[in-house]
């Protein structure tokens, strides 16, 4: 997701949790290692600890199993012997200076949104590898213009941590990928083009009951379920006048979109009473619930004249009471709360020592 993210390898971007029975919480913090001298800013409030747990490459798209003991995020870092996204898997406790994480995609095609299942023992995931084997190529810029590829060679898959793929829940032509499961264990909801345009799609974990949630012209897409399983939240390009509307027809007809103007939107699970949530202007996107379900965290970048930085901001599901979390002058998204809504999983680009690696972080955080 970046002409604005100059930063990155702008590889990893389809943003894509759960709270049902809670288990014996895991000390993520681990107070005797966590709070590293520059990682947060003094601004940063609502962290009371901060924990770097990769250090290359950009990672991104962290998400917590049910049980919150263990955590799935995609990663380019070639020293962990990848050409282009592929899924790893980590205990909550983990961080990897010096050792590499099980993978547990095939290793083939390229990878996004892997997502925990109910039993924590299998997850989701959207791959290419169906169409070929090889990574496919990453277009950045079409007219001049920051791109992302939608390949329509995405389907989605269920897998064990194995990585022994166990089911495949779509086969329709074209683009499914961007899968997130409801934190009732029931519902999964995706994006897909089965239609001729990007929509919200919802299903049973089983991959039946195949519903349109949404229907109107532009990339619908990045969704989540509230932590009730009875909202979803996601981010919205919504041509409007001619031109625009031309533009991201003809770019979509290439299997490509223009995201640098995303708005947020929420609606029912069933895709009633659906709103626009956020009239910010440039990109807003990769939102998540607040475990009280009352606000919105999401990454944004419309306090920026060049594109960057991107910061968290937090804002009630009524629009009101925006308020910034993170203070970096280059990114931070994904932001992603543990099913207890004890702490935060979020990429950034801090302590990266100037390079362009994008590293996961896991926040305590306090309200």
């Amino acid at each position: 997701m970046r002409k604005f993210l100059p930063l990155l390898l702008l590889s990893l971007i389809w943003s894509c949790k759960n709270n049902p029975e809670q288990q014996t919480p895991v000390n993520v913090a681990q107070e005797d290692a966590v709070t590293m001298s520059g990682l947060i800013y003094p601004e940063e409030t609502h962290f009371k600890s901060l924990r770097q747990v990769t250090f290359g490459g950009d990672n991104a798209e962290a998400y917590w199993s049910f049980d919150d003991q263990q955590i799935v995020f995609q990663s380019n870092y070639s020293e962990w012997g990848v050409g282009c996204d592929q899924m790893f898997l980590m205990d909550a406790t983990q961080e990897f200076s010096a050792t590499q994480p099980p993978m547990i995609s095939t290793g083939k095609g390229r990878t996004t949104c892997a997502y925990f299942l109910p039993d924590n023992q299998h997850f989701v995931y959207a791959s290419t590898h169906l169409a070929d084997e090889n990574c496919p190529e990453v277009p950045l810029r079409k007219n001049g213009n920051y791109v992302w590829p939608v390949y329509d060679s995405f389907d989605i898959f269920v897998a064990d941590l194995e990585g022994n793929i166990t089911g495949q829940l779509t086969n329709e032509p074209g683009y499914d990928a961007e899968a997130t499961v409801s934190p009732k264990g029931d519902k999964i909801v995706f994006t897909s083009t089965r239609s001729g345009d990007l929509e919200l799609y919802t299903m049973n974990i089983d991959g039946s009951e195949v519903t349109q949630i949404t229907d109107e012209l532009g990339y619908d897409g990045g969704a989540f379920f509230s932590p009730d399983g009875t909202q979803l939240i996601f981010r919205s390009s919504r041509p409007k006048t001619p031109q625009a509307i031309k533009k991201y027809k003809d770019l979509l007809a290439q299997g490509l979109v223009e995201p640098t103007e995303m708005e947020l939107y929420i609606c029912d699970a069933d895709g009633s009473n659906l709103r626009q949530l956020t009239r910010l202007g440039n990109a807003n996107w990769s939102p998540f619930f607040h475990p009280s379900g009352d606000k919105i965290l999401f990454s944004s970048n419309f306090e920026a004249e060049r594109g960057f930085p991107f910061n968290l901001y937090l804002i009630d599901t009524d629009g009101k009471n925006l308020k910034r979390i993170t203070h970096g002058e280059t990114f931070d998204a994904f932001p992603v709360f543990s099913n207890d809504g004890r702490y935060l999983v979020f990429s950034s680009n801090r302590n990266n020592g100037g390079t362009r690696d994008t590293n996961l972080f896991i926040a305590e955080w306090q309200d």
